[in-house]
Order: C-alpha cells, then sequence, then structure tokens
C-alpha cells in the first residue's frame, strides 16, 4: 500500500484502523483470505482510494490448482498480508489526533473517570470522619457529558477507561454508563475501581456490557478490623465479590491500602490469598489527602512492606516483568498462581512514566493524582464548546502538568481534595 496514502489526514483514517482491527487479531483469518468487519459500514464513511485498497469480500473456496497457481496465489497473499500489516503500522504510527501529551514527553493514554462523590463506606483514609457536602446534582457530570469526554480522549489515542467514585456501583445507571463507553471508538479496556459491597449482584451484567477489569479495595482479613477501617459492615459481602469475579473479568485484583499499627501485620496473609488463586494484591503506600488524619506514624514505607514479605517468604519472591507504563512492582512466590505488588507513590513514585489523567464527578480534570490544580471540562462544555475546543482545553491543562509530584514531606502540608472527591 503506498504510504502517502496512508498518510492522509482524513477523518475518516480511524474507520480504516476499525475495519483493519479484525484481521490483524487473527493471524489464521489473514492468512487464507481479507475478511470484513462484522460491523456494517457505509461505503461513504471510507476513503475512497481506501476503499479501492481494501475491499470487504465474502470468503469462497477456491476450485483445486496446480502446484504453480498455488505458488502464485501464496504470493498474492503474502503481499496482501504484508500491504495489512503496513496500513496498521501507519495506523498505530500517527493517530487520528495527536495524542495528551505534556512538555516531558509523557503520552497520555489512561483516563480515570469518577461517576459519584457518594459512597457506601467510610473510609479511614478516604472520607473525613464528619463526611463531606455533596455537589449538587445539576453540578455533577451527566452520563451524554461523560460519554461525550471519553469520545474526545479516545479520539486522542486515550484507550483505557477506569470508572471511579465514591462508589460507581451505587448509580443505577452503572451498567448503562459502562455500555455506552464500551461502544465508544477507541476503547480497549474498561476497568472500575470498587468497595466490592454493592457490585456483587451485577457482575455479569457489567461483563456483559464490556467491564472487562475489576479493581476491590479489601484492607484487612479480619472481619473487626475491616469494620474499623470502613466504619461499616461488610466484609462477607466484599469476599464473596472477589470470589464471583474471579474467572469472569480479565483481571481481578485486590488493593490494600497500608497503615502502621492498623493492618501492616497482615501483608503475608494477604499474600497468601495468591497462592490458590488467580489474584492480582496490590499493596498502596497510605497517601495524604484532604480530610484523612495522614501522619508520617501511620505510613508503613514499600521498604517496610518488602523487609516484613522477604522475611517470610525468602528466596521463594521473583520479580516479575514491568509493563510499560506500569504503577506496581510486581511479585510471584514460586509456586503460587497469582501475585502480588507494591505501589509506591510516596517513596518511589513513577511521575516518569505516568500516562493517566482524572476527571473528577464535577468534571474537572486532574493531571496529577496529588496537584491541587484543576480545570473544569463540565463549564467547558456547557458553554457551548466545540470538541476542538474541549480537546483545546484538555491540550492545554496537560501541558501543565509538572515532572513529579512534591513529596510526602510536602504533600501532608498540600491542600487537596478528599479521596472520596477525586475518584480512587
Amino acid at each position: 500500500i503506498d504510504r502517502h496514502r496512508l498518510s492522509c489526514r482524513s477523518p475518516q483514517r480511524r474507520t480504516m484502523g476499525s475495519r483493519l482491527g479484525p484481521l490483524v487479531r487473527s493471524s489464521h483469518l489473514i492468512s487464507t483470505r481479507l475478511v470484513s468487519d462484522t460491523t456494517p459500514t457505509s461505503a461513504s464513511s471510507i476513503p475512497t482510494r481506501l476503499t479501492e485498497i481494501i475491499k470487504p469480500t465474502v470468503f469462497v473456496p477456491p476450485p483445486p490448482a496446480d502446484s504453480a497457481t498455488e505458488l502464485s496465489r501464496e504470493s498474492q497473499l503474502m503481499n496482501r498480508r504484508k500491504a495489512i500489516q503496513t496500513a496498521i503500522r501507519e495506523k498505530e504510527s500517527t493517530s487520528l489526533l495527536p495524542s495528551f501529551e505534556d512538555n516531558f514527553g509523557r503520552k497520555h493514554t489512561y483516563l480515570r473517570i469518577a461517576l459519584t462523590e457518594k459512597c457506601n463506606l467510610r473510609c479511614l483514609y478516604c472520607m473525613p470522619a464528619e463526611g463531606i457536602p455533596l455537589t449538587p446534582k445539576p453540578h455533577l457530570l451527566t452520563v451524554d457529558e461523560i460519554v461525550r469526554i471519553v469520545e474526545v480522549f479516545a479520539a486522542h489515542g486515550m484507550d483505557k477507561i477506569r470508572l471511579t467514585g465514591g462508589e460507581p456501583s451505587v448509580r443505577k445507571d452503572f451498567t448503562d454508563i459502562v455500555r455506552r463507553i464500551k461502544a465508544v471508538e477507541g476503547v480497549t479496556q474498561i476497568g472500575v475501581t470498587t468497595n466490592g459491597i454493592a457490585i456483587g449482584k451485577r457482575l455479569q451484567e457489567l461483563r456483559d456490557a464490556g467491564l472487562s477489569q475489576m479493581n476491590i479495595s479489601l484492607d484487612s482479613l479480619n472481619p473487626e478490623k475491616y469494620m474499623m477501617i470502613t466504619r461499616t459492615n461488610g466484609f462477607q459481602k466484599v469476599m464473596e465479590t472477589i470470589k464471583n469475579a474471579e474467572g469472569l473479568f480479565d483481571s481481578v485484583k485486590v488493593n490494600v491500602v497500608v497503615m502502621k499499627n492498623v493492618n501492616d501485620m497482615e501483608i503475608c496473609d494477604f499474600i497468601e490469598m495468591t497462592k490458590d488463586r488467580n489474584l492480582s494484591v496490590r499493596f498502596i503506600e497510605f497517601m495524604p489527602f484532604g480530610g484523612n488524619k495522614f501522619t508520617l506514624n501511620k505510613f508503613f514505607s514499600y521498604k517496610d512492606m518488602w523487609q516484613m514479605v522477604e522475611q517470610r517468604f525468602g528466596d521463594k519472591i521473583y520479580r516479575l516483568v514491568d509493563t510499560p507504563n506500569d504503577t506496581t512492582k510486581a511479585f510471584r512466590i514460586r509456586g503460587y498462581q497469582g501475585e502480588f505488588g507494591f505501589i509506591t507513590s510516596m517513596t518511589e513514585h513513577f511521575c516518569a512514566t505516568c500516562n493517566r489523567v482524572r476527571v473528577t464527578a464535577d468534571g474537572n480534570l486532574k493531571v496529577c493524582l496529588h496537584g491541587n490544580s484543576e480545570v473544569s471540562l463540565r463549564d467547558v462544555m456547557r458553554s457551548g464548546a466545540t470538541d476542538a475546543e474541549l480537546s483545546e482545553t484538555i491540550s492545554k491543562a496537560v501541558k501543565r502538568k509538572k515532572k513529579q509530584h512534591a513529596g510526602v514531606e510536602n504533600l501532608q502540608h498540600l491542600k487537596n481534595r478528599p479521596m472520596i472527591l477525586i475518584g480512587g
């Protein structure tokens, strides 16, 4: 395929990419024939020159042929495979719109969006004991606004979406939101961070709607301590949700916020959960946010956690290969099915490879979890802005993203939202 043709900036180039996707995902199909996307697409939605290059076809088994004919056909198939691969490389190297990139070369491909500020727990590290004033409903994002934001981000190459809260499952329309986001072109993964209390009854419908990943918060394996941390009695429901989610979703992770003299002594017990279960347990350093009464006396560092784990498991621990933009140092115990890891936001931050931004339930864009700078996308949309103007607002905010956060010593004095109002 002529590389010049595929580098055209026609707004329909994403259609080409979506039609090529199924071909690349199935090497068997590529090696035998070209197939069309099962989703009907009008001819007018594809550039004319591209329709001449890649035409939907219906496969008809060829008649028997002699060896010379077979060699000729094999040569043609090889040339067509090369053409497809060239098209895919062009598609991957040049998105429809440029990525949201900051001044340090970090391209952002991961959007975390809070669906609500409401939660059915009152966790010590997230919700102030006195509660919080909720944003009036008219000031929260509507479902259409949520989907529009996802569409704009996806057009710039942001393919991974995580839905947070509050607790996302308290929304009656949660499943419908997942379904609508899944329908957005370019979105490849949808995950949720949940406390596991109410979501347990909706696991299958959420999977059917397009949810692929589930992170479940569980800070103690002791029911009484769990109630002390969350100020709610829901331990058994969470354990049932974890069990039922295994095997249903592509990944199930258990998030544990570790606090000194609260649950630090349970770290090895959590790792034992991975012995016969395909779970990923992640230990998160306690982080300072508004109203969570963070003190260094409660802080239990990655180094402290590691010493505890190493003392228990020794040379049976081995490191797993990091994936690009990963926030977790991942490990496995030899002979265990699952894995565990550490999110070291405070002591060994991963700012240099950060590829994520957040949108709060009231529509504010936060380019850094630990920064207090925000831009209202809600106000921009409600002022009548076009998608191009919304994109420009996002791009400018991302450009202002700092190289790294201020560090635990300074963050504890920085005024920031409570975690419940940011989105876990």
